[in-house]
């Protein structure tokens, strides 16, 4: 019965008795317990900064506290129907003057999911924004802390609305992105290029001064791309030698994942001030090596949705897109942004 040990992280490799040395391989990084339940943590510290923040742009604390709610509201629609699909790490972040995201991950990833869990931010605060924009109309003196239903009513159906704009990263976008379009293919880079070029416009002219602020999203989504830029050419590099990535996380090999370490060590420009194995150490930046090779494997895109699915999908999209002018609201607010 043969019998091998496992090295811990910081040994030399073993060796075997064949006329070979013969390496074993420790187990591949995972992060500890501890640092899964920061997750919420985080989120509270960064809705603390998201207040703190905007009180600062509203110097209105109900205000302050109806567009928290709103954001909060949007959120919590993706963060639910994630959990209904079983999407795993699950944390709300907040980005102060932005908004905020839902971030979690899973392996296999459905175009059906995808497009009820992007729907599902928007359209439950739109519906309520459209509810509450009726009783205004039965009783326009009503209020709700201080301030007005149609005050309320506008503002959740406008950042609803917003959301649901074809410009990637929004839902809209993102929708558009991953059920009409191959979001890995060279039209969906376009559509990406395209979206930072409108939203950068959108921050210096689309209001008629500069805000700013808004720049930070296309300058995340323009550096995000030429770091996948870079991650790319290492991935290429990584499949010509014969790894294989189309696995999960907890199916790569021990071995592949030192491997591959020592490939993003070596060609990876974030992470060339790490020491390739052996020794086999974790370094204080081995949940960044775990990130990136996470992101190396490939996610599996279902393509679950039938053309008459998509159109179903296309025209409840295009119908929320267009709701405030088939409802025949109240558009003054709306004009104010170009609407």
């Amino acid at each position: 019965m043969e019998h091998s040990e496992y090295l811990n992280p910081g040994s030399e490799p073993a060796l075997g008795n064949a006329a070979e040395d013969v390496i074993i391989y420790p187990p591949k990084y995972r992060k500890p317990e501890e640092k899964r339940t920061n997750v919420w943590l985080k989120s509270a510290t960064s809705l603390l900064l998201y207040l703190v923040l905007g009180y600062y742009i509203f110097k209105s604390f109900n205000m302050l506290l109806l567009i928290t709610a709103i954001v909060v509201f949007h959120e919590l629609g993706h963060f639910f129907a994630m959990k209904t699909f079983r999407y795993k790490d699950l944390g709300i972040f907040f980005i102060p003057l932005l908004g905020a995201y839902v971030s979690g991950s899973k392996r296999e990833v459905s175009q059906r999911e995808s497009a009820i869990i992007l729907l599902a931010g928007p359209v439950p605060g739109m519906i309520i924004g459209f509810l509450v924009y009726y009783l205004y109309h039965r009783d326009p003196s009503l209020e709700f802390g201080g301030i007005s239903l149609y005050t309320i009513s506008i503002s959740l159906i406008f950042l609803n609305l917003i959301n649901l704009l074809p410009v990637y990263p929004l839902d809209g976008g993102q929708l558009l992105n991953r059920v009409f379009l191959d979001e890995s293919g060279l039209i969906s880079r376009f559509f990406v290029l395209l979206s930072i070029a409108l939203m950068t416009w959108f921050a210096l002219f689309g209001l008629g001064t500069p805000i700013y602020p808004l720049l930070l999203f296309p300058a995340m989504m323009l550096f995000r791309l030429f770091g996948d830029n870079k991650l790319n050419a290492v991935e290429k590099k990584i499949e010509e030698e014969g790894f294989n990535l189309d696995l999960s996380y907890n199916e790569l090999p021990d071995e592949d994942y030192w491997k591959i370490r020592n490939i993003l060590v070596t060609d990876y420009g974030p992470l060339k001030d790490l020491e390739p194995a052996p020794p086999f150490e974790f370094s204080p930046k081995e949940d960044k090596v775990m990130a990136i090779i996470e992101s190396l494997l490939h996610r599996k895109l279902i393509q679950d949705l039938s053309w008459t699915g998509k159109t179903i999908v296309l025209l409840a999209w295009l119908f929320f897109l267009a709701s405030p002018w088939l409802l025949q609201m109240d558009l003054e607010f709306f004009r104010r942004f170009g609407f």
